[in-house]
């Protein structure tokens, strides 16, 4: 074993796998990402015109049957095929075979917000117009919460630990640690994170209705988060699968990439509003850093929710400003080349902080230029940083007072 991985944390990414608006392939989408390439754009599945909010950061130029069988086509979701993907890229990528480990020794754990919309609304449409004859038997799961866990774990034969965890944004965060307790257990190995989508017409309503949109047509203009000029945030579809293996497993088999350890990690609840009680987001950091045993100086560059609503970026910025102190850590927001991904985006963001450990570089907040806290955030704008980067936190919080937190640190 490497002195570096020695010291590694129990649980270690050995690969990745990513689906986003601005690229298909953990690679191809990194280098968007530091070119500060934008894959928000108006809606093209469907008319948008009617709704309140009409940009979207929409997976481009997927064909399912250039990746897929034909027999898993009409038993899945969109958002189903792009996991599938996914997390494909994510065992090649670690040069991993679950079916040549033994029976139980892999396990899946994903996130999920709100199922397959897009199957179900199609099966809806086919209740109502032509009755219950002509609805999918396979709606019977092709809806449903875990199924990306299940149809994972069934194509690869991964027959350990599963589950899905529904946290909306902080999902893609909750996931992973789950995944990574059940490698501190024993599993050899998890595939893990999320990859989310709802990008139909009964998606869009539900998404819609929670107020939280921009209503901006101009990309460059609606998902400003720490902006004077927020106005809300732009939904969008994909994420990250990641493989989560033990350390000392991963270096006997000699893992082609360590991209990093999982270091600690918290998760918070917001209390009842009115209540008086101050937001549960700054506590969770603080828990996340005593489960890595690490002070706040340690962390390099923190990758935030970014809501874009005025409000609840306030109450970020003073979390991070009463605990780094102000501008004491560089802060980016990727996310705003991509939308936020529903339980796909922490996932994602996590994803884009081990690349960042990686080539030691940060990412931008792409289109702010107004910022609301300048005296608070050391925002990262106008193209990537370089920086030596040993750790970095990641954050997410989800609709109804959800919030997550989790340190990743380099290992090489």
């Amino acid at each position: 074993m490497t002195p570096a991985l020695a010291a590694a944390p129990p649980a270690v990414v050995t690969g990745l796998g990513v689906i986003a608006p601005n690229g298909t392939g953990t690679e191809e989408y990194w280098r968007a990402m530091l070119r500060g390439e934008s894959g928000i754009g108006r809606i093209t599945r469907f008319d948008p015109s009617p709704y309140a909010a009409t940009l979207a950061g929409e997976v481009k130029g997927f064909e399912p049957k250039k990746h897929l069988p034909n027999r898993l086509l009409p038993q899945t979701d969109p958002m189903t095929r792009l996991a599938l993907v996914a997390a494909e890229e994510a065992l090649a990528d670690a040069d991993l075979d679950p079916r040549q480990l033994p029976e139980y020794a892999a396990g899946v754990v994903t996130a999920a917000s709100g199922g397959g919309f897009e199957f179900g609304q199609r099966e809806l449409e086919a209740l109502w117009s032509r009755g219950g004859d002509h609805v999918s038997a396979y709606q019977s799961f092709a809806w449903f919460y875990p199924v990306n866990s299940g149809q994972i774990s069934i194509r690869h034969g991964m027959r350990g630990p599963g589950g899905a965890l529904v946290a909306e944004q902080a999902g893609g965060l909750d996931a992973v640690a789950k995944a990574r307790r059940h490698v501190r257990d024993g599993t050899s190995m998890m595939v893990t994170g999320g990859v989310d989508g709802a990008l139909c017409p009964w998606g869009w309503l539900c998404q819609t209705r929670s107020g939280g949109l921009s209503p901006h047509a101009d990309p460059r203009r609606a998902y400003l988060p720490f902006s004077t000029h927020a106005s809300g945030y732009v939904p969008g579809e994909g994420g990250a699968m990641l493989v989560l293996e033990d350390a000392h497993s991963a270096a006997e088999r000699g893992a082609v990439h360590v991209y990093g350890g999982i270091a600690g990690y918290a998760a918070t609840f917001d209390p009842r509003p009115g209540s008086g009680r101050p937001p549960g987001l700054r506590r969770a950091i603080q828990l996340a850093l005593a489960d890595a045993a690490l002070s706040a100086d340690a962390i390099d560059v923190v990758f935030a929710d970014a809501m874009g609503l005025p409000e609840a970026d306030a109450v970020e910025a003073k979390a991070l400003a009463d605990e780094f102190g102000p501008r004491g850590v560089p802060v980016t927001a990727p996310k705003t080349m991509t939308g936020r991904l529903l339980a796909g985006g922490a996932s994602l963001d996590l994803a884009t902080a081990l690349l960042s450990l990686r080539d030691q570089v940060i990412p931008p907040t792409v289109n702010v230029h107004d910022r609301a806290t300048p005296h608070a955030l050391d925002l990262v704008t106008g193209g990537p940083r370089a920086a030596e980067l040993n750790c970095a936190l990641v954050l997410a919080r989800g609709h109804g007072g959800f919030n997550s937190a989790m340190v990743v640190r380099r290992t090489a």
